[in-house]
C-alpha cells in the first residue's frame, strides 16, 4: 500500500477556503451561513453555520464523491488499513445496514449474535435475509452478555452450511472482545463473508494494547463509530471494506439507496481532522486515555461494594481481549441497580454516565477525558459507598434465552398487527421490538415468540425504570402482535 500523508485534511482545507472565499450563496441550507436563523447563531458563532455548505464542484459531491472527499475517504481507508472507505452521517446504524444489505440478498441466511445492535434487525428487514441468532456468552455474576466463542460458530455453520455471512460485534458495548482472527478465518474457510459492528471500537488499530480490529484480521466490512471514541461529531462515523468477496461497486450501489443527497459537511469535516489526529497523535494520545482509564480502575476497586472489571476477566467464556477505556463498575455490592446508582450520580454529583442496566454502570474514556473528571467520578463513588449500609443485591434475574424466530422479521414487519396488553402477550408473535436503551439491544425482535421469561424480564425492567424503546406505546404496556384486529 502507498503510504500517504496523513497531515493532510483535504475535504476541511476545501470548505475553509469556501469560507473564507466569502461565497455569496444561493444554494441551500436555507440558512444562509446563520443569517437565517440569529439565536442558534449568537449560541453556535457564525463560523459553525457558514460551514454548514451544500454539495458543488470545490466541496465534491458525497453521493459520487471524485474530488475532496475522495481524497478524504482515500485518507481514512488508509489509516484503518482498509481498501476502500466511505464517510457515513447517519452513524453506524447507517454502517451495519449497509453491510448486511452488501452481503445478503432476500432469503440469504446470515449468523448473528444474539446482542447485537437494533440496527442490525433494520438491516435483516431492509435486506430480506433470515438471521440465524448465536447465543453470547454470559457472565453471571456480571449479568451481562460477553463475546461469541469459536465452538458456538462453528455449531451454527454445521446447521446452517450455505449462510452467506457471518456478524460481529468487536469489541461489545462493555469492551469485551471474542477471538476476531480465529472466528474470521472459520467463516472464511465456508466462505462466509464476515461483517463487524466496531461502533464501540474506531480507536483500536491506534494502539498496539487493544484488542485487534476487523480490517487488521481480514474480516470483509466493518462499521465504526468515530464519533463515540474516536474524536468526530455525533453521528459521523466509517465504513470499511478489504474484501475479496463484496465488490466496492456493490458497496456504493448499496449506499446510495440509503445515503442522504445533502450530506452534513461539518460531520465530515470532522471525519477527516479526527482522522487526522488518529494518524498523527492517536498512539500517543490513546496511550494518556489506557493510563487514566488504568488508575480510575484500580481507584474503584478500592472502594467497598464496588467492582470494576478488567482484563483479569480474559480466559472466561467470550471474554478474548478487553477494551480497558470501557470503564465497567459493578454496583450491585452496595445494593444499588445500575440504573438507581445513574440516576444519583446524574442528580446528586452532575456527573453523566454512558450506560447502565440491573447491575452495572459504563462510563466511557476517551481521548476527550481528564484525571480531573476521572476524579470527580471516583470521588463521587466514594461518597456515595460511605453514606451507603452495603446489602448486596441478589443477582437473580436471568437473562432470557433467545425466543423462538416463526416469521421472518421481513415478513413480521409488514404483517397485519394488533395491540395486546402485555400481561397477555404469553404465546404471540411479536409485531415489534422491545430494547433497553443504550444498549439498544432487543429483548425480543420482530417475528419471535414471546415467552414468559421475556414478559417477566420486560416487567423488570420497567420496574426498574430502565428505558425502553421499539414500541408503539411508549410504556409498554401494549405491545404489537401479529394478527387482525
Amino acid at each position: 500500500m502507498t503510504r500517504l500523508d496523513q497531515s493532510k485534511t483535504p475535504l476541511f482545507d476545501a470548505v475553509r477556503k469556501y469560507v473564507d472565499d466569502k461565497v455569496v450563496p444561493f444554494h441551500v441550507p436555507g440558512h444562509k451561513q446563520g443569517r437565517g436563523i440569529p439565536e442558534l447563531r449568537e449560541y453556535l458563532g457564525e463560523r459553525v453555520l457558514q460551514m454548514d455548505a451544500n454539495g458543488m464542484e470545490d466541496l465534491d459531491y458525497a453521493n459520487n464523491p471524485t474530488g475532496v472527499i475522495y481524497e478524504a475517504e482515500k485518507l481514512l481507508a488508509h489509516a484503518f488499513g482498509a481498501q476502500n472507505a466511505y464517510f457515513l452521517v447517519n452513524g453506524t446504524t447507517a454502517g451495519v445496514q449497509a453491510m448486511i444489505l452488501s452481503a445478503c440478498e432476500p432469503g440469504d441466511k446470515v449468523i448473528i449474535p444474539r446482542n447485537a445492535h437494533k440496527s442490525t434487525i433494520g438491516g435483516i428487514i431492509l435486506s430480506g435475509a433470515m438471521p440465524v441468532y448465536i447465543q453470547p456468552e454470559i457472565n453471571e455474576k456480571l449479568g451481562i452478555a460477553m463475546g461469541i466463542t469459536e465452538e458456538s460458530l462453528k455449531k451454527a455453520i454445521k446447521e446452517n452450511p450455505h449462510a452467506k455471512a457471518v456478524f460481529l460485534i468487536n469489541p461489545t458495548y462493555y469492551g469485551a472482545a471474542s477471538d476476531l482472527k480465529a472466528i474470521v478465518r472459520i467463516a472464511h474457510r465456508h466462505e462466509m463473508a464476515v461483517l463487524v459492528d466496531e461502533a464501540h471500537g474506531a480507536h483500536m488499530s491506534f494502539h498496539d494494547d487493544f484488542p485487534l480490529t476487523a480490517m487488521e484480521v481480514g474480516a470483509d466490512m466493518s462499521a465504526a463509530s468515530v464519533h463515540k471514541t474516536a474524536g468526530s461529531m455525533t453521528q459521523s462515523s466509517v465504513l470499511l471494506l478489504r474484501s475479496n468477496m463484496i465488490a466496492p461497486e456493490r458497496v456504493k450501489q448499496v449506499l446510495n439507496l440509503t445515503y442522504t443527497s445533502s450530506a452534513s459537511y461539518l460531520l465530515m469535516c470532522s471525519l477527516d481532522v479526527a482522522r487526522k489526529q488518529l494518524a498523527t497523535r492517536g498512539s500517543d494520545m490513546l496511550e494518556e486515555t489506557l493510563q487514566l482509564a488504568r488508575w480510575a480502575r484500580e481507584e474503584i476497586n478500592k472502594i467497598d461494594g464496588l467492582y470494576a472489571f478488567g482484563k483479569e476477566l480474559i480466559g472466561t467464556p467470550g471474554f478474548y481481549d478487553f477494551d480497558e477505556t470501557k470503564l465497567g463498575i459493578n454496583v450491585r455490592g452496595l445494593g444499588y441497580t445500575g440504573y438507581q446508582m445513574e440516576s444519583v450520580l446524574r442528580k446528586q454529583y452532575n456527573i453523566q454516565i454512558e450506560l447502565s442496566d440491573l447491575y452495572n454502570i459504563l462510563a466511557i474514556v476517551s481521548i476527550g477525558d481528564r484525571k480531573e473528571d476521572l476524579e470527580a467520578l471516583i470521588n463521587a463513588l466514594k461518597d456515595i459507598s460511605s453514606k451507603t449500609q452495603a446489602v448486596e443485591l441478589k443477582n437473580t434475574v436471568i437473562i432470557p434465552q433467545s425466543p423462538k424466530m416463526i416469521v421472518s422479521p421481513r415478513d413480521a414487519f409488514y404483517s397485519t398487527k394488533k395491540a395486546v396488553p402485555l400481561d397477555d402477550s404469553m404465546g404471540e408473535i411479536a409485531g415489534e421490538m422491545v430494547m433497553a436503551y443504550p444498549p439498544g439491544i432487543p429483548v425480543i425482535c420482530m417475528g419471535e415468540r414471546i415467552t414468559k421469561d421475556i414478559i417477566e424480564y420486560i416487567k423488570i425492567l420497567k420496574e426498574e425504570k430502565c428505558e425502553l424503546q421499539g414500541t408503539a406505546d411508549p410504556y409498554v404496556d401494549y405491545i404489537r402482535v401479529l394478527g387482525s384486529l
